[in-house]
């Protein structure tokens, strides 16, 4: 199931900056920066076993090919737990 997006991206690309309305959201000053803490969950080293294709065309995507995997099996997992 594919939904088309109805934005019209280019002229959005076309758009000013100063014309983007951002009354909605609050401007990030330095206080927020510098209060600002990113939380990265902890890596566990593990053995995963996959099927000879799947890796190769991870890998055939370049560098950072287990942070993909890892991305997938997060963005997998959030949409189960959405589910129940």
């Amino acid at each position: 199931m594919t939904k088309t997006s109805k934005t019209d991206w280019s002229r959005l690309a076309r758009q000013d900056d100063q014309a983007i309305d951002t009354s909605d959201i609050p401007e990030l000053n330095d206080n927020f920066f510098r209060e600002a803490e990113l939380r990265v969950p902890a890596k566990q080293t593990v053995t995963i076993r996959l099927d000879t294709d799947v890796l190769a065309w991870f890998k055939e995507q370049g560098g950072g090919y287990q942070t993909r995997i890892n991305q997938l099996l997060r963005q997998y997992m959030q949409a189960q737990q959405k589910l129940r």
